[in-house]
């Protein structure tokens, strides 16, 4: 006997429990199936450990740098077991959050393998799951939703011609289980991912070398950031190759030899593959559906349906941007639509990215290297060494550009690169969400002293008005 729900979720990641939640709060029974733990990539395997480890450090960079603040102190040091403790006990406190909030919403949880079936005895229509429990002894469960939304997120791509084996040869997964930290390390891929685990690394005195294919760092960011960027790790002491084709990482007592196309091959204790993600789309039935997927992910329309329109999907296993604020973005309107509302789609320009390495990069819409040929763009600028709170807390590299469209003086982008650049961009963000125009931005009072007055004077800049530039 199958039983019945208004909706299932398969995958319980941010987009899928945030889904869960907006679909509860509208009055449906839900019903989330989820192979490991609530919260997906984001908390247990990317964004909230990642973060946890980039603060201690920056905590420990900040104590190495005491003496520069008149602050007299011993040596500092870090014990990398206890930085991971304190990772772990900030993803479990995430993570229990998120089990109440689903609680609260009555949302079932089933923990167990999903495996969505074609039209049956059980259903006349594709879309119920088959749910197995490989590690218990629970039978197995078919459930008939309604509706179904598919969030099953992504995992790390690899290379051809470079096996991982999560000890020496590692992905993003791999790299979060370190019990110590290797002496020389080379990183696959200068995207996101790649540079955040560069700058973390280096901070802890890892000798880091970048090996990317592309000819600059995080290609999706303009060329000014991605210049300024190569500068300040640079100066660090993280080594940086450009334009580079790895052809082999083969493990050879204990150590990983790099070919990398016409140059010498390089010895490294550990290599990260950081090449990007692959949606999760094979092996969840959908080849008993009439759903169309393919490597880049699943189909669907503006409303996330699938071309069985009682079937969505969202996040990572579709072709958009991957990131968490997307994946819970594309789950509200995924609900709000399949509850039959009006909604709006989902602008993707207007989206804000994020960066957090040393320093940290946001950008949301368009960026002094991709705005549209024939929109006549002014960029204003403003460096953090012109800001006084950046001054006075020792961090004043990198710049604010802001760009705006002359014919209808609309804002059209905000890049950052420097201190708190990840936070200063909510208000960039909301500004255009709001269609507010650069001098409306530039012309908001801004508190003294504060970072945030940066973005204001970039702001004013893209009208010849900052005042301390």
């Amino acid at each position: 006997m199958a039983a019945e729900t208004d909706l299932l979720i398969l995958g319980g990641g941010t987009g899928g429990y945030v889904a869960a939640i907006r679909a509860a709060q509208k009055g449906q029974n839900v019903v989330i199936v989820e192979k490991s733990k609530l919260g997906g990539t984001c908390l247990h395997r990317g964004c909230i450990p990642t973060k946890a480890l980039l603060r201690s450090a920056e905590v420990y960079e900040t104590v190495k740098s005491a003496d520069e603040f008149g602050i007299s102190s011993v040596e500092a040091g870090f014990d990398f077991l206890k930085v991971q403790a304190r990772k772990e006990k900030v993803v479990e406190q995430l993570h229990q959050g998120v089990q109440a909030l689903c609680q609260k919403n009555k949302i079932k949880i089933y923990n167990g393998e999903g495996a969505i079936l074609g039209p049956s005895i059980f259903s006349p229509v594709s879309g119920a799951v088959a749910i197995t429990f490989p590690d218990s002894d629970k039978e197995d469960l078919i459930i008939v939703p309604k509706k179904l939304i598919i969030a099953t997120g992504s995992s790390p791509r690899s290379l051809p011609n470079v096996a991982i084996d999560e000890r020496y040869i590692l992905s993003s997964n791999g790299m979060l289980e370190l019990e110590t930290l290797p002496e020389k390390m080379a990183i696959i891929g200068g995207g996101v991912i790649g540079v955040e685990w560069a700058s973390l690394l280096n901070s802890f005195g890892v000798d880091v070398t970048i090996i990317e294919y592309a000819d600059r760092l995080v290609i999706n960011e303009s060329e000014s950031v991605s210049r300024e960027l190569k500068k300040q790790f640079k100066k660090r002491g993280i080594h940086i190759m450009t334009q580079a084709a790895v052809e082999s990482a083969e493990v050879i007592a204990d150590k990983v030899s790099v070919r990398v196309k016409e140059q010498q091959e390089m010895q490294f204790d550990k290599v990260m593959v950081a090449v990007g993600r692959t949606p999760n789309v094979n092996g969840i039935g959908l080849q008993n559906t009439s759903v169309q997927f393919d490597d880049k992910g699943i189909h669907v329309n503006e409303y996330y349906q699938t071309t069985e329109s009682h079937i969505y999907a969202i996040g990572d296993c579709i072709n958009t941007l991957q990131l968490a604020h997307v994946a819970s973005k594309e789950g509200e309107i995924a609900v709000n639509h399949l509850c039959g509302e009006t909604v709006e789609p989902l602008n993707y320009n207007d989206v804000p990215k994020c960066t957090y390495t040393h320093p940290e990069i946001a950008s949301v819409g368009y960026h002094s290297s991709n705005f549209p040929e024939n929109m006549n763009v002014k960029v204003g600028k403003f460096y953090f060494k012109g800001n006084g709170k950046s001054l006075i807390h020792g961090d004043a590299d990198g710049f604010v550009e802001v760009l705006r469209d002359e014919e209808t003086d609309d804002l059209v982008g905000v890049t950052i690169i420097g201190p708190n650049a990840t936070d200063l961009i909510g208000e960039a963000s909301t500004a255009i969400y709001l269609n507010a125009s650069a001098l409306e931005l530039g012309e908001a009072v801004h508190a003294h002293p504060t970072i945030s007055e940066s973005v204001m004077e970039a702001a004013l800049d893209a009208y010849g008005l900052a005042i301390h530039k």
